[in-house]
Formats: structure tokens, sequence, C-alpha cells
């Protein structure tokens, strides 16, 4: 394979990674602390510490979790009012609800997984529309 190519022949991998973070920034490797900033209290910390909160890298994982935190909060008020009215529906209400719930927690969770093995990895993999409100948020 030419140095030059862009994308593997056999798995269409780009050959360029996008976006890796290199370095470290305050006493962290950039990657430890983009990973950290998907746990809600290092975020908050890292935005009022100097050295990281001027990190693009280190702010857009902490901008990309308080948005993933404020979508599994309306996500949880919309299951619970869907709740109360389903609880009205005897048998199948409580039953559907429980299984929605399941789905969207473990989805949540796997989507969290996936965030925090992407930062550490140093990558900054970004989320539909939560992404690109955490981008725009660590240019500032």
């Amino acid at each position: 394979m030419p140095d030059s190519a862009a994308y593997c022949p056999e798995c269409g991998r780009s050959m360029c990674p996008a976006g890796h973070a290199p370095g470290t920034v305050g006493g962290l490797p950039e990657t430890l602390a983009g990973a950290l900033a998907y746990f809600l209290l290092p975020a908050i910390i890292f935005l009022l510490v100097e050295p990281y909160r001027k990190n693009r890298f280190v702010r857009f994982h902490c901008f990309q979790c308080f948005g993933l935190c404020l979508v599994g909060l309306v996500a949880g008020a919309s299951l619970r009012i869907a709740g109360f009215v389903l609880f009205f529906v005897p048998a199948f209400g409580p039953l559907l609800l429980l299984l929605v719930s399941m789905v969207f927690g473990l989805a949540f969770f796997a989507v969290w997984v996936v965030l925090v093995v992407k930062a550490f990895q140093g990558e900054m993999f970004k989320l539909p529309v939560v992404g690109d409100f955490a981008e725009q948020q660590a240019v500032k």
C-alpha cells in the first residue's frame, strides 16, 4: 500500500487519524482527561481549573458530557410522563413502559461507554446534535 493512501483498500478504514489528541494538559494526558470528562464531576472541575479549561479537546468532551446528560434528563422526564399515561392501561401499559425504559437505559449506557472509549483513544467523536453544540463551545 502506498504511503500516500488515505484509506485502506481492504477494509476502507481511514489511514489519516483525524482529531487525535497529542500531549498532556495539567498533570494528565489529554486522552485521560477527555475520558474523565464523561463523568459529571470531573467535567465541571475541568471547566473551572485553568490548564484544562483552555484545552479544546477537554472542553469538547466536557460539553458533550453536559449535552448527553441533558438528553438523558429530557428522555427520563418523557418516560416518566409516558409512565403516568400508560399506568391506566391495564397489564400492557406498565410492561411496555418497563421494556422501553430498559432499552433506553441500555442504549444510553452503550453510547456513554463508546464516548468514554473514543475519548480515551484521543478521538473527538461527535454525537449528531449534541456534538455540534459541544464543538461550538470548545472553540470559545
